[in-house]
This record gives structure tokens, sequence and C-alpha cells, in this order.
């Protein structure tokens, strides 16, 4: 066969096959698949300087990389990919209203209808209460992070100037701004705030800038607007979109003291949100129409002098949300869709990565049904052992990130005990049989179990962090009179040693973390009543950590590596005797984490589990003991090929 043009401006058919009618160069003729060379079924191993020809897709790939899947004939390349996917409702469905931080660390702030005071917290799972405003408004701005945000002007019964700032707690008052407002744009932080345009008793241009206490003029927007979206600090914003007696496509950029023109977004839009920089800006949503609802999910990304729209578009069109996050990792949540008003949220993700949720999924099951046992390791070398189950109040299991095996027997009956340690080097100790109080302790090498020292107090149900050689217990069940321990006990390979007491009192508490870095939670502190509390250990004495978001007994469900990050696994609560509820802690503040498939309670943990990969296995439902084990990986991304068509 004779040389065929050789020329890369070719199509690619509908099934990933290359067209080779203008292909030349030489190519054997064994790799076409017929005469009129209609096409290739297979490449040489270099196609120009770009385009490689490879049996399986690479891994690593990188951003900009091409080549053909020789296996399965498609041309495939890492390129970016833009979507936006549901995420954690609000609690309080809203519109009108506004946010501040980043898509895994946002705040939401007033709103309406009525006009609202609430707060919400999002932690890129689910959104948590967080400390009421001072002044219930809608039609406001906000600037800054979840720790530090900024709240400005808005309507309550008339426009007001009222300024507050939030400390990740609460909110307290802030310098008021000089022109009573409603609609306006805001950016920058808590102590660099801008706000800008608005509506008093006509369409504003008047800007603001705020030092943390104080705000002064600044200059003037060059098109008078309201229900605009802003973005980007105080020396360097972006205001784009909104309202005059018309719909806005106008974007202005402020340099500190002068807005200036920038380019013109796609679709014109108002009542709607933005978010990013002035060089990298995101804006989603609003209403096409001065008047009535002509909504839109239209996405647009500007890079400083161009807004380009995005493939990706709102799952759901809306009107007064609220937006936070950056040109590549958005955020919208509230609004309204329609006349009702929504509390969904959405994410925004421009990479070439896929975003995957965290989640939990099925494990191996434990070879018998347990309730009231302990645990130690990791995800994929996990321990469990002792329960309140008579037949396996002796037996250990081991755990291979698949299947759980036998392991060597406690060789005395142990139930409501505490855990720590790993696979190899475990530490069991209180907690007897059926769950009663004991001073057992005993350490485990991968095949058997040793008698350790015993414990100065006879208790179960306690509180349980650390490894085989550096192990805290803490808290406990007191019989008589009933109720719970304040004692903690540290262990040291050699003896048990009293530390500073933990008050209040609690049994049935989780922990998780090291003898210079712990923290308990949860738990009984009387016979009826729960806790959400929490309190860290630093070596050497207690203080107070943040509260959980559900009160309940944790059981053996503690887990983690440090005060900085732990983890609250299921058990019962005031609404559920058999929560499904997880929560991880950040040493300052507990998130919701996606729930157990079956919730439960009296379930074990692998007590080592990090942010990213956790395992929790048996328990009971209702009156049943249950073999399930679930294992949790945590949010990730991957690398995703876009195979490329002729669409």
């Amino acid at each position: 066969m004779g040389t065929i043009t050789r020329n890369f401006a070719n199509n690619v058919g509908a099934n990933g096959l290359i067209d080779a009618t203008q292909i030349n160069g030489a190519i054997p003729s064994s790799n076409i698949t017929n005469a009129s060379v209609t096409n290739i079924t297979t490449l040489p191993a270099s196609i120009g300087d770009t385009i490689e020809s490879v049996a399986s897709d690479p891994s690593p790939a990188t951003e900009g990389q091409f080549w053909y899947n020789s296996t399965t004939g498609a041309l495939k390349g890492l390129v970016q990919i833009q979507a936006w996917s549901s995420a954690g409702n609000l609690a309080n469905a809203r519109t009108a209203f506004t946010g501040c931080g980043t898509q895994t660390s946002a705040l939401a702030f007033g709103g309406g209808p009525p006009n609202s005071n609430s707060t919400e917290e999002y932690s890129g799972y689910t959104w948590a209460t967080g400390g009421n405003l001072g002044t219930a408004r809608r039609a406001h701005a906000g600037a800054g992070t979840q720790t530090a945000g900024l709240a400005m002007a808005g309507f309550t019964t008339v426009n007001t100037n009222a300024t507050e700032e939030y400390d990740g707690t609460s909110w307290g008052p802030g310098g008021n701004m000089a022109t009573s407002r409603e609609s306006l744009g805001g950016a920058g932080t808590q102590t660099a705030g801008l706000g800008f345009g608005g509506y008093t008793t006509a369409v504003s241009s008047a800007t603001e800038e705020y030092d943390g206490s104080a705000w002064t003029a600044g200059g003037n927007l060059g098109t008078a607007r309201y229900v605009l979206a802003g973005a980007g600090t105080q020396t360097a914003g972006l205001a784009a979109g909104g309202k005059t007696t018309v719909v806005q496509s106008v974007t202005e950029e402020y340099d500190g003291s002068t807005w200036t023109s920038g380019g013109n977004m796609n679709t014109a839009r108002s009542i709607y949100a933005g978010a990013g920089t002035q060089n990298l800006g995101l804006v989603f949503g609003g209403n096409l129409t001065p008047a009535g609802l002509s909504l839109t999910g239209a996405t647009e990304l500007y890079d400083g002098t161009t807004w380009v729209t995005s493939s990706a578009t709102m799952g759901t069109s809306r009107r007064g949300h609220g937006g936070a996050g950056s040109m590549t990792a958005g955020l919208a949540f509230g609004g309204s869709p329609s006349p009702v008003v929504t509390a969904s949220t959405e994410e925004f993700h421009s990479s070439i990565n896929t975003p995957l949720s965290g989640a939990w999924a099925s494990g191996g099951s434990l070879p018998a049904a347990s309730n009231g046992g302990a645990g130690a390791g990791i995800q994929t070398a996990a321990l469990s052992f002792g329960s309140r189950t008579i037949p396996q109040a002796q037996v250990t299991n081991e755990y291979d990130g698949t299947s759980w095996a036998a392991g060597g027997p406690l060789g005395t009956p142990m139930g409501n005990l505490g855990g720590a340690g790993t696979q190899t080097a475990a530490l069991a100790f209180q907690g007897g049989p059926g769950g009663a109080n004991a001073t057992t302790s005993l350490e485990y090498d991968g095949s058997s179990w040793a008698s350790g020292n015993p414990t100065n107090v006879s208790s179960s149900f306690v509180a349980a962090l650390g490894s085989q050689t550096a192990a805290i217990g803490a808290g406990g069940y007191n019989p008589s009179p009933a109720g719970a321990r304040t004692t903690a006990e540290e262990y040291n390979v050699t003896s048990w040693t009293a530390i500073s007491t933990i008050s209040p009192g609690r049994y049935s508490a989780g922990g998780g973390g090291t003898t210079s870095s712990g923290v308990i939670f949860g738990g009984s502190n009387t016979t009826t009543s729960l806790t959400a509390t929490s309190q860290e250990y630093n070596g050497s004495a207690w203080s107070s950590g943040g509260n959980m978001n559900s009160a309940r007994q944790m059981y053996a469900g503690g887990a983690g590596t440090s005060s900085d990050q732990a983890y609250a696994i299921a058990g019962d609560s005031p609404t559920s005797s058999d929560s499904a509820l997880v929560e991880q802690y950040d040493g300052t503040t507990w998130t919701t984490s996606p729930s157990l498939a079956t919730g439960r309670r009296s379930i074990a943990v692998g007590t080592q589990s990090n942010a990213t990969a956790a395992i929790a296995f048996g328990g009971r439902v209702s009156s049943t003991d249950q073999s399930i084990t679930e294992e949790f990986t945590g949010a990730q991304t991957t690398a995703t090929a876009s195979t490329i068509t002729t669409s």
C-alpha cells in the first residue's frame, strides 16, 4: 500500500476511532481495517510529537496529556472537568441572604422570609448551627471566612447600616456603615472589607471600605446597581451584573481606590451569587429579567479579562442564593428556584479530578455477632476483642481489610472494656464478665494476650485512647452510688498511674488521640443525662473542647490519632437508641460526617482510624447483636480521562 497523506486535521469517529482519510505517512497496511482507509485499529508507538499509542491508560496522567488507547480504540486526554453536584441541605430554607468562606468551610447567615438571624456552618458534608446574628436581616452582604465572617447592611423593616463580625462561635457588633442600604455587593475579609452598590432610596454607586472597626468612603462604581455579585479583596475587588432598571452584564474591577471596566458577562443577570478573586472569578444562577421569575443556572468563569460560560449548569436554577468558595471550588446554597424557597446546596468543581464524596461501605462481617466489645488498629489491620455477648466475651478477631480471622483469646471474659493500640500491639483494660466492673489489663502481641498490671480503679464503660505502651482510661461507671466516675489513669507499660480528674465525670464516653494530645467526648454524666461535651488532655491537664452536635453515649465508638483528629461513631442519643450519626473533630469543632448505613449502639471501632479511613464493627440494633462491619473512605478526588469524540 502506498503513502497516505499525514495530516492531523483529521476527525475522530463516534466510536472513538480516528478517521484516516487525510492522514499521510508510512502506516502499515496491517493496521488499516479496509482498502478505503476509513478507520485505524492500531497506531504506531508515536504519531506526531504529542499523541502516543498505549495498550492501557497511563497512570498517573498529567493535565494536557493525550493518548490513543489501542485496547479500547479511543483517543483520550486529561482535561479540565467542570460540574455541579448535590451536597448537604441547609437546616433552614432561605433566600435573599449571603455567605462566605470556602467550599469545605462556609458560612450562611440571615435571609428570609421572614427575616432571620440564623447562622449555619458548612463542613464540606453538612450544615451545622452557628451563633445567631444580633440583627435579623435579609438582602445584606457578607465577606470573610467561617471563623472570621463579616455581615454588612441589609433590610430589617427598613434599610440598615449595621455591621456584625463572627468569630466562629458568635456574632458581635462592628462599626456601622455610613450609608444604610440593601441588596449590595460585598468582598474582602473581616478586617479589610468592601461594600458597594445596593439600594437606599434609589440605586446606589457608593463604595465603602472597612478596616475591622470603621467604614470609610471608597471610589464609586461606574454603574450604579443593586442585587449584584461581588468577589475578591478590598484592593482587588470584582463587581458583576445586578440591576438598574434593566438587568446588567457589566463587570467592574476595584484597585483599592477606583473602579474600572472589566469584561462583560455573557449572561446578564441579577439576584445571584459570586465567588473567587478578581482574576479567578465565578458567578452562578440568578434572574434574567428585571421583574418576575426567569431563572438561570448558567455558570461563568472570569480570568481578569474575559468571562467564559461553563459547560456545567446548576442542577437547580435559582435566585437569591448564597455563595462561597473559589473559581475551581464553588458553593451555592438556598435561594428561590420558584416562589418556593429551597434548602438545597450544590458544589462546583473545575478540575482534572472528579470529586468523590466520603461514604461508608460494607466490609467483611465478624465471624459472630457481638456487642459491648472493644477495638484497635486501622481499617486494613483492625482488631476486635471482648464482648458483652457471652459466647464472644474472650474472643479476638483480626481484620486484613477484607475478612476477619481468629486471633488469640483474651483468657478471661471482658465486656464494656476499653481498647487501645494496633493489631499487633493492643491493650485491653477494665470491663469484666457481662460488662461488669474490673481492674483487668491485658496486652496483645499479634498472636496472644499477656497480663499487664491491673488498673487502680475497678470500672467499665471507660473512655480509652492511646497505644499499648502509653494509654489513658478516663471516667467509667460507678455502681454505688450509680453514676459516672471522674477518675482517670495513664498506662506506661509498667503500671497505671492516676492523673488529673475529668469534670464532669462521665461513662460510656468515646476517646481518641494520644497521652499528650487526647480527647474524650460524649457519654453519660448521670444515670439519665447524656452529654455532648468534650475534654482535651495535653499530657498534664484536662481542658474543655468543642461540643458535639448530638449528645450521646459512645460506648467504644471513639477513635482518632490526636485531639485534632477524632471520630465519634454511632451510639445512642435522645432521638435514637441506635444512632447512625458520625462526627469528626478538628480540635475546635465537631462536624457531621456521612452516616453509617446501619445505626447501632455498643459498637467497636479501629481506634487508630484517621481522617480518610475508619472502620466500625459489631454493636446492637434494638435487642439484636450484630456482626456488621462498615468501612469509611473520606472525600477524595481522582483524575479522570475524557474520551475525545467528534461532538
